[in-house]
């Protein structure tokens, strides 16, 4: 959390450090990924249990969703947001090969983990039931996309002709793909959804708790 912070803060410095060190994936994603993750799920979770959402404009106050809910939801939001890390990993790998680059699933799997701290780091605000979660997803993609301007062409080591049309596509695909889960989520949080709710409460209640 404290790296995704300093990343928005000092991006240049940050990622010529991440550049120096050459991490592993299995680093990058036990030590950095996954806590980042992990916290952020328990706080929005915990969230959702006290302060609930709002579900429709005449709502008389905030739906609040039971333990069981909570986690079957964030378990399937963090699969969703370990797995659009792994496809733009996947992406820009296959995207700079489109540029004549030699890249590896480590250059990428690194570039956008830590690109996209910011917008795990940003749905801390989505423990309050009074902002909207399209507005956590809002300032965090930009603040991804401005510290990925600075972490695909160190990373990725693009030609210096090609970089920005690297970090172009790159952010194209992040948006399109980060916005896809958002919308998932964020419709079921609303209500949008009442088959996707109907299975997250029969699985809830299959659980020992």
């Amino acid at each position: 959390m404290i790296k995704a912070l300093l990343l928005i803060v000092a991006p240049s410095k940050q990622w010529e450090q991440i550049y120096r060190a050459q991490r592993s994936l299995l680093f990058v994603l036990v030590v950095f990924l996954l806590p980042l993750l992990i916290i952020s799920s328990a706080a929005e979770g915990y969230g959702l249990m006290h302060w609930g959402k709002w579900q429709g404009p005449l709502a008389h106050a905030p739906k609040l969703f039971s333990l069981g809910e909570t986690v079957v939801f964030e378990v399937i939001q963090f699969v969703l947001s370990l797995a659009v890390v792994l496809i733009n990993a996947g992406l820009i790998l296959s995207t700079g090969g489109t540029f004549h680059g030699r890249h590896t699933f480590a250059q990428g799997f690194t570039t956008i983990a830590y690109g996209l701290s910011p917008l795990f780091l940003f749905r801390l605000l989505n423990a309050s039931s009074d902002v909207p979660s399209w507005a956590a997803w809002g300032v965090g993609i930009l603040f991804s996309l401005a510290i990925l301007y600075h972490g695909v062409p160190r990373i990725m080591q693009p030609d210096p002709a090609h970089a920005f049309g690297l970090y172009l596509i790159t952010s194209l695909l992040v948006i399109f793909t980060t916005g896809l889960e958002q919308l998932i989520t964020a419709s079921y949080l609303q209500g949008k959804f009442p088959k996707l709710d109907e299975l997250i409460s029969h699985a809830a209640a299959k659980l020992p708790f």
